[in-house]
């Protein structure tokens, strides 16, 4: 079976999406129909702008969003499963004709809006911990004074904590203490995939009950449970559960080659899924979607 995969924040770079843009008219429409519905030039942006205003949360991840959807739209292979990391679950849904391009886009908008309003509620942020166990990981977060937790589980010697800035600095703090390679702040607006995201996760849930599902055509593993999912009820719980939960990628990859996937496709800006993929099983084939 073959998989396509999209990815999510960070995934962004200047020029992203031109190539899409200058050698398909179809790319181009969607392209078109991207700024009216967001209401500015991302476009213009997205193949011109700075690093600084591409990491912006509310350009970042519509822009991610565009380029995904778009390009997955303009190759010729068909996925028999399709799974996105944290945002890229919205692009996984529309290629999965679970919701439209249009509807997608209004709710990531609505989503990256939401989470930047939640970032600026406290300091917060997240860090990478490489080369330990999980479940030490988890062990520790678990023991420390203020809101620190696991976020993305990338690979199993890569996990992503998050929480409140002074937190997560005591707490990489004692992972090295206790064994870890090395942590890194990572630059990021704020903690995602925390207790810190509830407002923005209150907020997400209301625009998804007003958006119109559709059962997946295939099945889309989903963040939260890392397990294959086609019920749109079930969908839509899940995916406002994710923004307060864990991503669980490295366990989604697993149970997808378990369960027959022998090919990834990355449908999206860069490579970074294709980098993790090879940490977690290098016997498996993966590749960087191409028009």
């Amino acid at each position: 079976m073959k998989a396509f995969i999209f990815p999510g924040q960070g995934s962004q770079f200047s020029g992203m999406g031109y190539d899409l843009y200058k050698s398909s008219q179809q790319a181009k429409d969607f392209f078109d129909l991207a700024n009216k519905i967001i209401g500015f030039d991302i476009c213009k942006i997205m193949f011109e702008g700075s690093d600084k205003e591409l990491q912006q949360t509310k350009v970042t991840q519509p822009a991610i969003f565009i380029h995904s959807v778009i390009l997955s739209c303009c190759i010729k292979d068909v996925p028999s499963v399709v799974a996105g990391h944290s945002l890229g679950e919205f692009s996984a849904l529309v290629s999965a004709d679970c919701i439209s391009f249009e509807d997608g886009l209004r709710l990531v908008v609505e989503r990256a809006e939401a989470m930047q309003i939640a970032c600026t509620k406290s300091e917060s942020t997240m860090a990478a911990v490489i080369g330990l166990n999980s479940k030490i990981i988890e062990e520790i977060c678990a023991q420390q004074a203020g809101i620190v937790v696991p976020a993305n589980y990338n690979s199993p010697n890569q996990i992503v904590i998050s929480g409140e800035r002074k937190a997560i600095e005591k707490t990489c703090q004692v992972l090295i203490d206790n064994g870890a390679k090395k942590t890194v702040i990572l630059p990021v607006s704020g903690a995602f995939h925390s207790p810190i995201m509830e407002t923005a996760k209150t907020k997400l849930k209301l625009a998804i009950e007003n958006t119109y599902f559709k059962d997946a055509k295939y099945p889309v593993y989903q963040n939260v449970y890392a397990q294959p999912v086609s019920d749109k009820n079930n969908i839509k719980e899940n995916l406002i559960s994710q923004l307060t939960s864990p991503v669980k990628w490295y366990q989604t990859i697993e149970n997808m080659i378990n369960q027959g996937v022998s090919e990834f496709i990355e449908v999206g800006p860069k490579n970074v899924l294709t980098g993790l993929n090879r940490r977690i099983n290098r016997e498996v084939s993966s590749i960087k979607a191409e028009i």
